[in-house]
């Protein structure tokens, strides 16, 4: 990605696109690690220098958010230390999804059901996924 210049230790695809099979909005989340917070703060300023909307940790603490500009595919774009405790879950989990397509399908089906029952309030959707992603991080061995 150009506008990271080679401050990025790792640009990860993650979130539902990233596990084959699994039901998923078109939107892909992607992740992106970095060595420090200097280096958090270049890319801040190279992915502004793109068209980037920095938005924050929208109340994630150590993850930078970003609106991707008009003229790319729709996408999320988060920046964070390659210690960041969010990201090291986001690689766990897609990880034990695409190493274990029981789990993605149960999921799948999950993520249905909830899409269903919860319509446009995102918050909500989130929240009730919250008990499976947490039994699947500790199958995982995800130890906080």
């Amino acid at each position: 990605m150009g506008a990271l210049g080679d401050v990025a230790l790792a640009v990860e695809h993650v979130g539902s696109t990233a596990v084959p099979g699994l039901a998923a909005k078109p939107i892909i989340d992607i992740d992106v690690a970095v060595a420090d917070d200097a280096a958090v703060r270049r890319a801040i300023a190279g992915l502004a220098a793109r068209g980037y909307v920095h938005e924050g940790n929208l109340g994630i603490p150590g993850r930078e958010a970003f609106e991707a500009p008009a003229d790319l595919p729709k996408h999320h774009l988060y920046v964070c230390r390659a210690d960041n405790r969010e990201y090291r879950r986001h690689i766990m989990f897609r990880d034990y999804l695409r190493a274990h397509p029981e789990a993605a399908n149960e999921y799948a089906a999950l993520k249905r059901r909830l899409a269903g029952r919860h319509g446009n309030d995102r918050q909500a959707y989130t929240d009730a996924k919250g008990e499976f992603i947490s039994r699947i991080l500790s199958l995982a061995g995800w130890r906080e």
